[in-house]
C-alpha cells in the first residue's frame, strides 16, 4: 500500500458506520482521502463511529444499500475513483432470526453496489468485502483457497456465498478483464477470516462479550470453546483491501478476483484460547465458562489459505495473535480509563503502519 496514492482520492465507503468500516473510515482520513460513506445509523450503542467521532472527518449520507435509487443517486453525485464495499448484516446468529433481510443486504445490497459502480462514469477499482465463511465448509484442516466451492449451513454464510457469485457474474459480465481497456474497472472480493479489535461492540461476538463480561468483574459465557477461527486484528484484513484497491486502480485486468487475508497458520486457534490469553492479559481473576444451552449449527474448524495475496500483493500479516490481543486489551482499557477513542485508534494505526517498515 502506497499512502501518497490515498491522497485526495475520492473513495466510497458502504457501511462506514460499523465496526471494520470506522477503522477503515479513520484510516483513510490519516491518509488524506476525500472519503464519503455511505450507511445505516450505527449497529449498536456505543459505537466506535460515535466514540471516535468518525464522522466529523468524512463526508457521510446515511442509506440503505437496498434502496438503490439514494445509492445511485450518492453514486452520481460523489463520482468515486474506488469503491469499497463492507455494507452487511454480519453476524450467523442474527441470520437465524432474520434471513430474509440477511439475504437482501447481503446478497441484493452487493447486486446494487456494483450496478450503481457499472452506471458511473469514472470508477477504477471495486472491492466487494465478504467472509470466510462464503466457503462450502468441509471442516479441513488445512485452509480454503480462492477457488474452493462457495456453499454456508447458515443465512449468513450462504448469503456471503451468494454474494460471490454475484461478484463473480458482474466482473465476467460488465468489467471482464479480457475487456479492461474498454471499462478500466477493477473487480475483486477479498474474504477474511474473524476479526478482533477495539470499538466493537456487537452482541454475539466474542471481543466484545469478553470486554463486557471483563469489565464488571464476571466470567464470560462461551457457546462453543473448542470451534477455531483465523484470528485476526481488524487492521490486517483493511490493510489487505487498501493494498488491493490500489492494485486494481493501476493494473484491473491483472487483480480482478478473489483474495482471501487471513492470519498465519499458528493463529487459527479455538475461541477457548482466546478467551484464556484475553483472562491472563486482562488479570483481576478474568476467567470463563462454557454455555450448556442449545446453539444453532456454527462451522467447528474454519481456516483461510493467504498464499496468492503474499505472492501476487506482497501482503502478510504483522500482527501476531498475541500481539494483536495485547492492542484489543489496550484499546477497551484506553478507552475505559477515560482515554480518545479517536486518538487511541489512530494512534494504533500509526502504530500498525509502522510495523510495515521494520
Amino acid at each position: 500500500m502506497t499512502p501518497e496514492f490515498w491522497r485526495g482520492r475520492r473513495v466510497l465507503v458502504t457501511g462506514h458506520t460499523g465496526f471494520k468500516g470506522a477503522w477503515l473510515s479513520l484510516w483513510l482520513q490519516r491518509l488524506g482521502a476525500e472519503a464519503l460513506g455511505y450507511a445505516l445509523d450505527p449497529p449498536t450503542s456505543p459505537s466506535l463511529y460515535d466514540a471516535a467521532g468518525v464522522g466529523h472527518g468524512m463526508a457521510s449520507v446515511r442509506g440503505d444499500v437496498r434502496d438503490f435509487a439514494l445509492l445511485s443517486q450518492t453514486f452520481r453525485r460523489f463520482r468515486p475513483e474506488v469503491v469499497l464495499h463492507l455494507a452487511a448484516q454480519s453476524l450467523v446468529r442474527v441470520s437465524y432470526e432474520a434471513p430474509l433481510e440477511t439475504y437482501a443486504v447481503n446478497v441484493m445490497g452487493t447486486a446494487h453496489v456494483l450496478e450503481a459502480a457499472r452506471q458511473t462514469e469514472g470508477v477504477r477499482a471495486v472491492v466487494v468485502v465478504t467472509s470466510d465463511k462464503c466457503y462450502e465448509n468441509r471442516e479441513w484442516v488445512w485452509g480454503y483457497r480462492e477457488n474452493e466451492p462457495m456453499g454456508g449451513n447458515d443465512p449468513y454464510s450462504s448469503s456471503k456465498g451468494c454474494a460471490e457469485l454475484v461478484t463473480a457474474a458482474y466482473r465476467r459480465s460488465y468489467f471482464p478483464p479480457e475487456r479492461y481497456a474498454q471499462h478500466r474497472t477493477g473487480v475483486a472480493s477479498a474474504r477474511a477470516g474473524n476479526v478482533i479489535g477495539g470499538g466493537d461492540w456487537a452482541r454475539d461476538r466474542l471481543i466484545p462479550d469478553i470486554m463486557r463480561a471483563f469489565a464488571v468483574g464476571e466470567p464470560v459465557v462461551i457457546r462453543n470453546p473448542e470451534a477455531i477461527r483465523p484470528w485476526q486484528h481488524v487492521l490486517e484484513p483493511l490493510h489487505g483491501y487498501l493494498t488491493l484497491a490500489e492494485a486494481l486502480f493501476h493494473a484491473g485486468a491483472e487483480f480482478a478476483g478473489a483474495w482471501n487475508f487471513g492470519p498465519d497458520d499458528d493463529d487459527a486457534c479455538p475461541v477457548r484460547q482466546v478467551v484464556e490469553r484475553l483472562a491472563a492479559r486482562w488479570g483481576a481473576g478474568a476467567g470463563w465458562q462454557q454455555d450448556a444451552g442449545s446453539h444453532p449449527h456454527e462451522a467447528h474448524y474454519l481456516k483461510l489459505d493467504s498464499s496468492l495475496a503474499r505472492a501476487r500483493l506482497q501482503w502478510r500479516p504483522r500482527l501476531d495473535l498475541q500481539g494483536a490481543l495485547d492492542w484489543v486489551v489496550e484499546w477497551y482499557r484506553g478507552v475505559a480509563q477515560g482515554g480518545s477513542a479517536r486518538e487511541i485508534t489512530l494512534r494504533q494505526i500509526e502504530r500498525f503502519e509502522g510495523l510495515g517498515s521494520e
